[in-house]
């Protein structure tokens, strides 16, 4: 059994797209575009799977714009995202400062949650240890939820 990718319906493809590549980092791997079935499906890599993703269409996450308006709702009980970052402190001051909310700070200096345009629980993992505690993190209170 291999892992392939896991699908987000996004209700705004520009907003999803400006937040999973311009401010969380990923690379589009591939689009489709279905006008019979009038839908864009975009998939998107981390960049350290890029390879991979080309190689194997896998490791991936699946962006789902159906064309005719929705409303979506239930993002919660989806569950969340999850992915290793180099250094959890530069990237969320990163996606901070595009206006991001960090619902749960990194105060551990290991683990961060944040929400995408569709509501997506976006879970943030420290590489290898945790970094040591700093500021404006380690005394920042939770935001809304994860």
């Amino acid at each position: 059994m291999q892992f392939l990718h896991t699908m987000v319906r996004v209700a705004d493809l520009e907003a999803s797209l400006k937040f999973y590549c311009e401010h969380l980092g990923l690379q589009e791997s591939k689009r489709i575009e279905n006008e019979k079935g009038r839908f864009t499906l975009v998939y998107l890599a981390a960049p350290e799977d890029v390879e991979r993703a080309e190689k194997d269409d896998a490791p991936l996450v699946e962006l789902t714009y159906n064309w005719d308006p929705e409303t979506y709702t239930g993002g919660r009980n989806f569950g969340h995202l999850a992915f290793q970052v180099d250094d959890i402190y530069t990237l969320c001051q990163k996606l901070s400062d595009a206006g991001v909310v960090i619902n749960r700070p990194p105060r551990d200096g290991y683990m961060a949650f944040v929400r995408s345009p569709d509501n997506i629980s976006i879970e943030l993992l420290q590489r290898g240890d945790a970094l040591a505690p700093q500021e404006p993190w380690a005394s920042m209170e939770n935001t809304g939820e994860w």
